[in-house]
């Protein structure tokens, strides 16, 4: 455990989770040691986590001068840890009142910030402040739940001035989104973990000039992630908004069926979104209610190229081909919910994909572009083609299923005893479709009025002569086969690329 002295001589410490670049995280409570925050649901495996015991938490030393728990205080703590990592830039997440924390460093510091991570932030000290009906409100969701009578009288005690430990351990359910058995211990840590004195003195009671604060978060030029969980009450998705409206470079994103504690509530959900924002290569859009990650290379004016993976890929399958067609083109490549570092909601479908597809586009403006997609983001990109003819400036398929019926059909898949990089829920939804496609996508074929490249691999699974078929079904379509097999520009890509040249595209 790593200790150093801060700017009044203090000792503090921290701990070290995983590797990677470093990410300072700064713990709630107020004033909770910084344990709570486990391995922030995997974010560990892409970057080292620098969980900071704040003073008077956790194994940091207790200072002499109390007033130095005031939040504004504790800022110099935090420009201390950046010293002594020696960063010169830090990247920097903040949870609930650390949110605070966080924010009040940015604006102090703003030329020492690399990026600003806001979880589940209060925003009382920025004049955001959770308010009792916000809390009303987020109860009444959980209105289904067992235990909600009793939470429910403990938050109206607590509203009625009434409040003693018993009371605020009452209201431990409506912090999560599942009060199961790993909440529940989760929650029984904090009163031992928490600094009770040094959290009462954390608002200063002279107050903050937040006015001069705000308006250099305004103005502040690096990004920031605004996370908020779908039950929160402190603060609520709506309160969480229109923090993310005073940044002029924030994210915002709403984890679903998250509380105050969203790596708890769903470890993978909280690990992609963050981590997605993180990767300086990555950038998410809202699209249809779901999170989808992308990478972009090329320059941006250039005609645009969007490329779709398959199933069980995500965009970086797309690299080695990407880096080439950006000489010429400013290349897409999206993760389809369920892969990557997008969203992974649990169902599934070649619809699904096609509107993930669509909305994409649109999010983007990029009506008109060439899409190129491979097996299933080729599927998805035929039936967006045969539904918004007008959108898809040139096609170009590669080695995607006919959608005929599997003669013999698939038999249900096993799951592999070592997870996958994608929701497993993909494999049995589209295979249970290749077993019995909707015949509507072969029948509309004639429909698709985008120029229209179809590329087989003649060593793949998919048979040729149906892919053959479907060009010929598409008005001016063309085929052409690559010596490869279904991962056609993988295996050949130099081929692939010669395909793509003499389409027009490349």
């Amino acid at each position: 455990m790593p200790i150093f002295s801060t700017y009044d001589g203090t000792e503090l410490a921290y701990h070290l989770v995983g590797e990677g670049e470093p990410l300072i995280c700064l713990p709630g409570g107020p004033m909770r040691a910084a344990r709570y925050f486990g391995d922030l649901g995997g974010l560990s495996r892409v970057r080292q986590l620098v969980l900071f015991d704040l003073r008077g938490t956790g194994e940091s030393a207790v200072p002499e001068d109390t007033s130095t728990y005031a939040i504004d205080r504790l800022v110099d703590d935090v420009e201390a840890l950046r010293v002594h990592l020696g960063l010169e830039q830090a990247d920097l997440l903040g949870h609930s009142a650390a949110g605070e924390l966080a924010a009040l460093y940015a604006a102090k510091y703003p030329q020492r910030l690399r990026s600003l991570t806001l979880v589940t932030p209060a925003a009382g000290t920025l004049g955001l402040p959770a308010t009792d009906q916000d809390r009303r409100d987020a109860a009444a969701l959980r209105a289904h739940e067992p235990w909600y009578a009793e939470a429910r009288a403990a938050l109206d005690e607590i509203q009625a001035g009434r409040a003693t430990p018993e009371v605020w351990a009452g209201i431990r359910p409506f912090m999560y989104g599942r009060w199961d058995a790993a909440a529940q211990a989760h929650a029984a840590e904090s009163p031992a973990q928490r600094n009770a004195v040094a959290g009462s003195l954390y608002y200063p009671e002279s107050g903050l000039d937040t006015a001069a604060a705000v308006a250099v978060l305004r103005a502040l030029p690096v990004p920031v992630l605004v996370l908020a969980g779908e039950y929160d009450g402190g603060p609520t998705p709506d309160r969480a908004a229109e923090l993310a409206a005073l940044f002029p470079h924030a994210e915002f994103v709403v984890q679903r069926g998250a509380g105050h504690f969203p790596w708890m509530d769903g470890p993978g959900d909280f690990a992609r979104a963050v981590a997605a924002f993180l990767d300086p290569g990555v950038s998410s859009v809202q699209a249809g209610g779901i999170r989808l990650a992308h990478r972009t290379w090329g320059d941006p004016s250039a005609p645009p190229v969007v490329l779709a993976h398959g199933r069980g890929g995500s965009s970086l399958d797309w690299t080695g081909i990407a880096e080439q067609l950006a000489a010429r083109h400013r290349v897409y490549a999206l993760d389809f919910r369920g892969h990557g570092l997008s969203d992974w909601p649990g169902r599934y479908s070649f619809e699904f994909f096609r509107d993930d597809l669509h909305a994409f586009l649109e999010a983007r403006n990029l009506s008109g572009a060439t899409v190129i997609g491979h097996s299933m983001g080729g599927v998805a990109a035929l039936l967006l083609a045969q539904r918004y003819p007008a959108l898809i400036g040139a096609l170009v398929i590669e080695d995607a299923p006919l959608l005929l019926p599997l003669d013999p059909p698939r038999p249900p898949a096993e799951r592999p005893s070592e997870e996958p990089g994608f929701d497993w829920q993909v494999v049995p939804s589209i295979d249970a479709q290749l077993n019995d496609p909707d015949p509507e996508a072969r029948e509309r074929l004639g429909e698709i009025t985008a120029p229209t490249l179809v590329v087989g691999g003649s060593r793949s699974h998919i048979d040729q002569g149906q892919l053959e078929w479907t060009a010929r079904q598409i008005p001016g379509g063309r085929f052409t086969s690559v010596d490869a097999g279904h991962l056609v520009h993988t295996d050949n890509p130099t081929a692939f690329l010669a395909a793509l040249r003499a389409f027009g595209t490349g």
